[in-house]
């Protein structure tokens, strides 16, 4: 059994799809080898040979990748005996991990981690065919894409882990591949995305009743509220359209008990992006298009079709937005007397309240979820670091006024005068 000094010598990583074959990059840039699995040797060097081209660079050193060995499930399969840890990277299909699993299971040495690097699929749902003994040594590492340059890894066990194992492996990804560690529960999509698809869900949602433009909503919950330019719909297009939808579902499907379940199902505008093979990013059009000539259009939904983007004027004062205290910043905008101001009012409430209820659902710390979002989706602030600048008893009088129902722990926090989470 893996010490608290754990040593991880050679990896396998099975999976050389983008995110198997950035996790290969991720061990070979900490002079770590690696095994890189697809279902052929020529499939995993497609994977490895894409490592070279993918933008941001996966590879601080060209030479990196001479550390990372292409290798087939059929004719490799015996160096996985070899390696100190075995993270599987193949696609979010429950039956196609169980699958690998029952494959690789006899070539685990008695030391050896086994893990998945699934980004929603429980870990009780995924241990089901495994022995006991190896049920102790696995866990759920979900690193964020691209690994190279997330902070953010969600570490999840169960009450069959060992805790040496746990131990041992949280320290040595905090230590050696410099990850921000988050513990997570083993709940549908953890924490990062069970928090992260819902803000852009509900902002979605919430625009189409508030009749917001989709470059106005970008421009509301980007820079402005302190998060990453790309801020809704660039970050759904980011994501890819289908996969978001995919996503959304494993909470929509598997979280029955979530008050706001309804927000995590896709409205129309997103079935018909799909349906159009509109995708984000990777279609090159989605939400966001470049046109012929290299500017960017959005798509409008009344019309069906993309359209120049317009320029803002959203009624408010310079000196609101150049405002670097970002309290005073978004607290100005959230009383704005028009759609804008009463916009992000909601966005971010709803938010904030979609957090609070998830303690202890998905972690029994806020600080977990803060640091999910700020690690793992470039938020500047967290969610409840940002309610406490807000102000946490104004902003529960206003929620009390709209008649939101506010979680009993935060009523409590107020009646107490207990105004800080951390």
């Amino acid at each position: 059994m893996p010490s608290n000094n754990i040593n991880i010598k050679s990896v396998a990583v099975i999976g050389a799809g983008v995110m198997g074959a950035q996790l290969a990059a991720l061990f070979a840039n900490k002079g770590i080898r690696s095994y890189l699995y697809d279902i052929t040797t020529d499939t995993a060097t497609l994977g490895k040979d894409r490592l070279k081209i993918i933008k941001p660079p996966p590879l601080e050193q060209p030479e990196n990748i001479e550390l990372i060995q292409a290798c087939g499930l059929e004719e490799d399969i015996h160096k996985i005996k070899k390696v100190d840890w075995i993270i599987e990277a193949v696609p979010e299909k429950i039956e196609t991990k169980i699958e690998v699993f029952n494959k690789i299971s006899p070539f685990i040495h008695k030391g050896a981690i086994l893990s998945s690097n699934t980004s929603g699929i429980t870990l009780n749902e995924l241990i089901r065919n495994l022995s006991e003994n190896l049920k102790s040594r696995f866990l759920i590492t979900h690193f964020f894409n691209p690994p190279r340059y997330m902070k953010l890894l969600e570490i999840v066990k169960n009450e069959q882990t060992s805790l040496e194992v746990y131990n041992s492996l949280t320290s040595f990804c905090s230590s050696r591949l410099t990850k921000g560690i988050v513990p997570a529960k083993d709940s549908p999509n953890f924490i990062g995305n069970r928090v992260g698809i819902f803000s852009l869900m509900s902002a979605i949602k919430l625009s189409i009743v508030k009749n917001i433009k989709i470059e106005e909503v970008d421009f509301l919950t980007g820079a402005i509220c302190g998060r990453p330019k790309s801020a809704t719909f660039r970050t759904a297009d980011i994501i890819g359209l289908d996969t978001l939808e995919s996503v959304a579902m494993t909470t929509f499907d598997k979280s029955k008990d979530d008050e706001s379940i309804e927000v995590f199902k896709p409205p129309s505008i997103i079935k018909i992006l799909i349906k159009n093979n509109y995708l984000g990013q990777k279609s090159s059009s989605g939400f966001y298009r470049k046109n012929d000539n290299g500017e960017i259009q959005v798509f409008n939904p009344e019309k069906n079709e993309y359209q120049h983007i317009q320029k803002l004027d959203l009624g408010m004062n310079q000196n609101i937005i150049d405002n670097e205290n970002i309290s005073d910043r978004l607290n100005a905008i959230m009383n704005l007397d028009n759609k804008y101001g009463d916009f992000l009012w909601h966005s971010i409430s709803d938010m904030l309240l979609y957090c609070a209820n998830r303690v202890p659902e998905i972690t029994c710390e806020p600080i977990n979820i803060d640091n999910a979002m700020k690690w793992g989706f470039g938020w500047q602030f967290g969610p409840f670091e940002l309610w406490q600048m807000l102000g946490l008893d104004k902003t529960v009088i206003r929620m009390q006024e709209d008649k939101k129902n506010i979680p009993n722990w935060i009523r409590d926090k107020v009646l107490k005068k207990e105004l800080t989470f951390f």
